[in-house]
């Protein structure tokens, strides 16, 4: 991401609303910071499957999930894309974004993204009172999983390897198979042999 021209101290939800609707911009704490160009295929299939599963399982359910780009008002000054969220409460959803913290947020990791998401939105979605935060590596095979505690903290979060699947707490009854995502062998399952020669 790349930190927009300094045109005002600290940006702002109404701010944010003005700005050209071909851009894709988010704000922490009042900066803003560009979306990067379109991600990767990996990125796209990862968040696409991840999607796809959330919205089979919450079918009927109160639960709703959505994928980017859905605006996600945290604050006046935190707005956010993530690339799949689950809401749980319906007066959260407008016409336009979501007004408050999903219960679910799920980043797929890019290069150029890595160090925001596990640092910058990471702490910004534990202030903001999010339940989970899943962030998948698509190209290293792996995700971490924060949950927060009775203290409405995360803490060092979970390692989740490629070959396990992620239960979420939010979402009773589910978990995420990781190789499916990835477009792995299922555990204990031989890979197909290679050309030969």
């Amino acid at each position: 991401m790349i930190a927009a021209p300094a045109l005002s101290p600290r940006f702002s939800w109404d701010d944010y609303r003005r700005w050209p609707d071909g851009e894709r911009w988010e704000l922490i704490d009042g900066q803003a910071w560009a979306m990067a160009p379109a991600p990767s295929i990996s990125h796209q299939t990862v968040a696409g499957r991840c999607y796809a599963r959330l919205e089979r399982h919450l079918n009927g359910k109160p639960c709703r999930p959505f994928i980017a780009p859905t605006d996600v008002k945290l604050s006046e000054f935190d707005v956010v894309q993530p690339d799949v969220l689950v809401v749980c409460d319906p007066t959260k959803v407008t016409q336009t974004h979501i007004e408050g913290a999903p219960e679910l947020v799920i980043e797929v990791l890019s290069p150029h993204t890595a160090a925001r998401d596990l640092r910058d939105k990471k702490a910004l979605y534990e202030r903001a009172g999010v339940r989970e935060y899943l962030v998948i590596d698509p190209l290293e095979h792996y995700a971490v999983r924060f949950r927060r505690d009775d203290l409405g903290r995360f803490g060092e979060g979970a390692v989740i390897a490629a070959e396990e699947a992620v239960a979420l707490a939010t979402l009773e009854g589910f978990a995420l198979p990781l190789w499916e995502l990835f477009d792995l062998p299922a555990p204990g399952k031989p890979q197909s042999p290679g050309p030969l020669g």
